[in-house]
């Protein structure tokens, strides 16, 4: 698994996490100007695994 950053049309960073088999299984739903900013939306998601799970 692994995070592929890229820059979109729109010139502006983004984020799709790939799964070991090459699908695409999240991403960042946003552009972000700064790589940095991409970059730290990054380590956010990875920080969640402690997240509870909501149903409806």
């Amino acid at each position: 698994m692994h995070y592929h950053v890229y820059k979109d049309a729109a010139n502006q960073w983004r984020w799709t996490l790939i799964a070991a088999n090459n699908k695409k299984i999240a991403n960042s739903g946003e552009g972000y100007i700064n790589k940095a900013d991409c970059l730290s939306a990054i380590e956010l998601v990875k920080g969640s695994a402690s997240a509870p799970i909501r149903e409806d």
